[in-house]
C-alpha cells in the first residue's frame, strides 16, 4: 500500500525521505530564466558589497460532479481561485487530503532547495520532472565550473498555501505559494566569501506547481514548474 504523507509533527524527521514519503496518498534559488519557468529563485544569489549581481553566469494527475464532494481543509490552505480545481482533484482521488498535501509540499520544498544548493542530482531526479531537472543540472554544472559553492539555508517557511489547481485528462496540478526566509551565501573555490550574509535572511516568494496522474498507482507528486513572485 502507499506510504502516508508526512504528518505535521513528523515533517522535520522525514525531510530526508524522498517524495514517495511526503506527497503520496494517505491510507483508510539561480535567478536566470529556465524552461517553463523551472528555476528562478532557488539559487537566491545575493549581491556582493559592490551591488553586483553574482548570478550573471548562471541559469539555474469518469468523476462525480464537481459540486458533489465538499472540500475538507484547514483554514487558509488555498485561495478561492483554486477551489474548483481542488474539488475536481478530490473527486478524482477520494484518498486525497488537502492539509496533508500542503505539509508534504512544504517538506518537498525544503528537500528540493537543499538538493539544488548542494548539487544532489539524484535527489532532484526523483523530485522533479525532466525539464525542471535538466534546468537544475545545467545551473549546478555552471556553478561547479566556476568553482562557486552555495551555503544557503532555509530558515523558515512563513506561509504555504495553494493558489491554483486543476484536473484535466487524469492529470492533477496544484500550484503552491511559499513565503520563506533564506540565508544565502556564495563562496569561491577557495572558500572565500563572494556575497551574502550568514546572519541576514532574504525574504523569498516562490510559486511551485506539482503534478500527478491521479489514475496511476504511483502516489508521487513531482515538481513541474517554478517561478518567483
Amino acid at each position: 500500500m502507499t506510504i502516508e504523507i508526512v504528518l505535521l509533527a513528523m515533517v522535520a524527521a522525514f525531510l530526508g525521505l524522498r517524495l514517495y514519503s511526503v506527497l503520496g496518498k494517505r491510507t483508510g534559488h539561480e535567478q536566470e530564466h529556465m524552461p517553463r519557468n523551472a528555476e528562478n529563485s532557488l539559487d537566491k544569489r545575493p549581491r556582493d558589497h559592490t551591488g553586483r549581481d553574482d548570478s550573471r553566469d548562471h541559469i539555474v494527475p469518469d468523476i462525480a460532479p464537481v459540486s458533489s464532494v465538499p472540500v475538507q481543509q484547514p483554514a487558509m490552505v488555498y485561495d478561492a481561485a483554486a477551489e474548483s480545481g481542488m474539488r475536481a482533484i478530490i473527486n478524482a482521488d477520494r484518498n486525497f487530503d488537502v492539509g496533508r498535501f500542503v505539509e508534504g509540499a512544504k517538506a518537498a520544498y525544503g528537500m528540493i532547495l537543499e538538493a539544488f544548493w548542494t548539487g544532489d542530482r539524484e535527489q532532484l531526479k526523483e523530485l522533479c520532472d525532466d525539464d525542471v531537472y535538466d534546468s537544475f543540472v545545467a545551473a549546478i554544472d555552471a556553478r561547479e565550473k566556476n568553482g562557486e559553492m552555495l551555503e544557503n539555508r532555509l530558515v523558515r517557511i512563513e506561509e504555504a498555501r495553494i493558489v491554483d489547481a486543476s484536473y484535466d485528462r487524469r492529470i492533477g496540478r496544484i500550484t503552491m505559494r511559499f513565503d520563506a526566509d533564506i540565508v544565502a551565501v556564495v563562496k569561491d573555490k577557495d572558500g572565500l566569501l563572494i556575497g551574502g550574509s550568514l546572519t541576514d535572511a532574504l525574504e523569498t516568494h516562490d510559486i511551485w506547481t506539482f503534478v500527478r496522474d491521479l489514475s496511476s498507482s504511483n502516489p508521487n507528486w513531482i515538481l513541474d514548474e517554478t517561478d518567483e513572485v
